[in-house]
């Protein structure tokens, strides 16, 4: 890990549903913004009702998120890409061998494997968005945007 704070980070999961949109709406309201987020999939995937609203009790709404997967990104004009499944991590590593591209992997719950009620499955999503809260607190310090 660097201690460098990267100016366009990158989330990658394998659908680009669950993980990497909450990585990456999280990492841009952490930053105020200063740090440019995106993420990818290895595939695309379908919305699931439960991001957005676990994202919408913070205060975030995803309700705009479309899916996509690493080939519509095009260039990989990014400082770092995060891993959020081991999948994914394959694909980073790949598609960046010939670029100057950081990449780390962070091993991250699904919540799809919560079975249950309702509540139960929607806690496991609550447990996601904390364990990315503080990865991402822990991995990009806030930026001040005053001199001294």
């Amino acid at each position: 890990m660097t201690d460098r704070t990267p100016g366009a980070v990158l989330f990658a999961c394998n659908l680009n549903v669950i993980r990497s949109p909450m990585a990456a709406a999280l990492l841009r309201a952490h930053s105020g913004g200063r740090i440019y987020t995106a993420s990818a999939g290895v595939r695309s995937g379908r919305d699931d009702p439960f991001v957005a609203a676990v994202m919408q009790e913070i205060g975030l709404d995803l309700g705009g998120h479309v899916p996509h997967d690493f080939e519509s990104l095009g260039d990989l004009n990014f400082d770092l890409i995060v891993s959020l499944t081991p999948e994914a991590h394959h694909k980073a590593v790949e598609l960046t061998r010939a670029a100057d591209v950081a990449t780390e992997y962070w091993p991250t719950m699904d919540p799809t494997q919560e079975e249950g009620s309702r509540d139960r499955r929607i806690a496991a999503y609550r447990e996601l968005r904390q364990q990315l809260s503080r990865r991402i607190a822990e991995r990009f310090p806030r930026v001040s945007t005053f001199a001294g």
